[in-house]
């Protein structure tokens, strides 16, 4: 993910190693060879339901621009941008696995229109899920072939008129390019990592806030002690005890339970000035934003 972001929010360029280019082609050469006068889902059948119809090979390279054109459909609102970049890198990081059958044009391509800031229109609505992301994919597919339009530089453009600017050619049909693109998680996938991204930053500026509160509010700073936050033995709550101790370091606002209440101070009072135990709210931070740390450290992995 690391990786990713950098691509994703630094716009550093996306390489394809000479390793993955060879694998990428090592696995379209088997599956050219392998597909011969063998019955094979979506490369010489119809798709879904259609299945169990065998398609003549004189239609297979239309029935991969078939699949591309007729699930283009959905509704709503474009997606934004970033979630169309990172649907993209997550459908290149598929692709890059090795084991998709398809021509390396397809990743070569696909890599410059995340290089270049391309971004296919998608429309929000139409995924059927788990099933595959086939509406939203198709969408992507549709600009590779050269067709539907592209969002540049903040504006809307035919796929065509964008990639003669750039001198790109539009993608060939091969074998299964059509069901490879469209047929996958990747968008969901790709709009995870958005999120996964800026939940993270959210919480990290959770916990700032949270010491910061506890300054307002001159809280003892043994809610964040190690020893205390051990005795649970949940490793979602000492992390975020420990970065609250790290942030709070040398703070001046938080009051020392051993200075303020154990110092034989207060034999005479009988209602005590300062508050003895800090507020509900803020005393359990450790414990209410611990979880949501695990949920994270968790979806990352």
């Amino acid at each position: 993910l690391n990786n990713i972001e950098k691509v994703l929010f630094e716009n550093e360029p996306f390489c394809i190693s000479e390793e993955s280019l060879k694998g990428i082609d090592d696995c379209y050469k088997f599956l050219k060879e392998f597909s011969s006068e063998k019955v094979i889902y979506g490369i010489n059948t119809g798709f879904g339901p259609m299945a169990q119809w065998r398609v003549d090979d004189k239609y297979l390279t239309d029935l991969q621009y078939n699949i591309i054109r007729s699930h283009a459909t959905g509704a709503g609102e474009p997606l934004d941008d970033i979630y169309v970049k990172a649907a993209m890198i997550a459908r290149l990081g598929t692709i890059m696995q090795c084991k998709s059958g398809i021509h390396a044009e397809e990743a070569l391509l696909l890599k410059e229109f995340i290089n270049k800031g391309i971004y296919p229109f998608i429309p929000q609505h139409g995924s059927v899920g788990a099933s595959g992301d086939l509406v939203q994919l198709a969408h992507i597919a549709l600009t590779l072939i050269g067709e539907g339009k592209v969002h540049y530089n903040g504006e809307w453009h035919p796929t065509a008129e964008i990639m003669k600017e750039f001198s790109l050619t539009p993608l060939k049909i091969y074998i299964r390019e059509g069901l490879s693109i469209t047929n996958g998680t990747s968008v969901m996938t790709g709009i995870s990592i958005v999120n996964q991204h800026f939940a993270e930053i959210l919480l990290e500026l959770s916990v700032i806030a949270s010491v910061w509160m506890n300054e307002i509010a001159s809280s003892f700073d043994d809610l964040m002690s190690e020893p205390l936050n051990e005795c649970r033995r949940h490793n979602g709550q000492q992390v975020i005890a420990r970065q609250m101790r790290d942030f709070a370091k040398g703070s001046k606002c938080l009051v020392k339970r051993e200075h303020e209440l154990y110092n034989n101070g207060h034999k005479e009072e009988k209602v005590f000035e300062h508050k003895v135990q800090p507020y509900y709210s803020l005393r359990c931070t450790p414990q209410i934003l611990g979880p949501i740390y695990e949920t994270l450290e968790n979806s990352r992995h």
